[in-house]
């Protein structure tokens, strides 16, 4: 027994965890090695029996209260144990009506499998640019769908014929397996493999459908994306998915919604953000300046003495809510100033004039470049 794991370790669970959080790990486990949705994996079925010894132990107070204490060998008959390790006292019952249904699709409350079932939901997605996400607008997408065959009008059988009842499971579109496992005779129940859960067996296809009882066909879905929808959201269009089963209505369309990058502007939330240059005279001396938003350029009254990524707000400019279009967010700008690479002679003369003025007086020039010393010259430095 010197080579067993430690049961918490084996969970994946401290030694403070509560029982809810105990059953929730070996249910986790016990769905991912069981044997009958590992057929024939040895490595999964050790896990599988690992894992449901430590439950056994940890989820039982005075197990794990003598484990806790001494360990395995609590269960080798020394060390105060009770003897030999057995499941006895360990509930399962529930655990493994959990599991069972998820793994074969059944379970004690489940409700028969040849009743009508919604069908399976379909995902796409559409791009849009930052305007259409923020403003709303009309996609057009083409999708291959489903519909109900018109010659056997969704039964798959060929017209004349109809569906019989499969006799594998009698109509009921489930089967019962009964097979031993480590707690004794255990009971599943899975879909019939012969009819799929519907209970009816096609004995004559349909030529037109090939026994499915739906063509494939190209459609195109109009999609209605609302103002100020963002990047990764879907639009559920219902009624658009895979056909039910048994006469059960279709699934849903889910359209995600790709918003393209925008070379000005970013959003958060419902407020948009963005920068905007202004000259140096406009920072120092104020004056309109016009900045781009969503709803085209407006004139914003910059203050006299603006200093470089100042952010000013433009109310009501952001993203409208989903809810309430006429509601949005704001619009946040940094006020860039921008520094002149090129000057003429002129400019640069009357940017010295502006220096002293402010009383700067440096005498030597930004653009003057120092005089190259003649030979003579070092010479004379030299000796003086």
């Amino acid at each position: 027994m010197a080579d067993k794991r430690d049961y918490y370790e084996v969970l994946g669970v401290s030694r403070g965890a509560n029982d809810d959080e105990i059953k929730r790990a070996y249910r986790k486990l016990a769905k991912k090695y069981h044997p009958d949705a590992n057929p024939g994996d040895k490595e999964a079925e050790q896990k599988f029996k690992e894992a449901s010894e430590a439950y056994a132990v940890l989820s039982d107070a005075d197990k794990r209260r003598q484990y806790d204490q001494f360990g395995h060998a609590a269960f080798e008959g020394g060390a105060g144990g009770t003897g030999g390790f057995d499941f006895s006292g360990a509930d399962f019952s529930d655990m493994f009506g959990d599991i069972f249904g998820d793994l074969f699709g059944g379970g004690r409350s489940r409700a028969s499998a040849n009743q009508p079932m919604q069908g399976a939901n379909l995902r796409t997605s559409v791009r849009v640019t930052f305007e259409e996400a923020v403003f709303g607008c009309e996609k057009e997408l083409e999708l291959v769908l489903k519909d109900e065959c018109a010659s056997c009008h969704g039964t798959g059988a060929k017209p004349g014929t109809q569906p019989v009842t499969c006799s594998k499971c009698g109509g009921k579109g489930q089967v019962v397996y009964t097979q031993q496992s480590l707690f004794g005779m255990v009971r599943n129940v899975q879909t019939c493999p012969d009819c799929g859960g519907t209970g009816k067996v096609v004995k004559e296809k349909c030529a037109d459908c090939g026994g499915s009882g739906y063509i494939s066909k190209k459609k195109k879905i109009a999609v209605s994306v609302p103002a100020g929808i963002d990047d990764g959201q879907s639009i559920r269009i219902r009624g658009k998915g895979e056909p039910g089963v048994n006469g059960g209505p279709r699934g849903d369309l889910l359209v995600e919604v790709r918003v393209s990058r925008h070379p000005i502007f970013q959003r958060q939330d419902y407020n948009i953000y963005s920068t905007a240059p202004i000259t140096f005279a406009q920072a120092a001396l104020g004056g309109e300046v016009r900045i781009s938003t969503v709803d085209g350029d407006v004139l914003y009254e910059v203050k006299p003495g603006t200093q470089t990524d100042t952010r000013v707000r433009l109310r009501g400019k952001g993203v409208p809510t989903l809810r309430n279009k006429e509601v949005r967010g704001d619009h946040y700008v940094t006020l860039v100033v921008q520094v002149p690479d090129h000057l003429t002679g002129e400019q640069k003369e009357l940017l010295r004039a502006f220096d002293r003025a402010c009383g700067n007086t440096a005498e030597k020039k930004a653009d003057e470049k120092p005089k190259k010393k003649s030979f003579k010259d070092k010479l004379k430095e030299t000796f003086e």
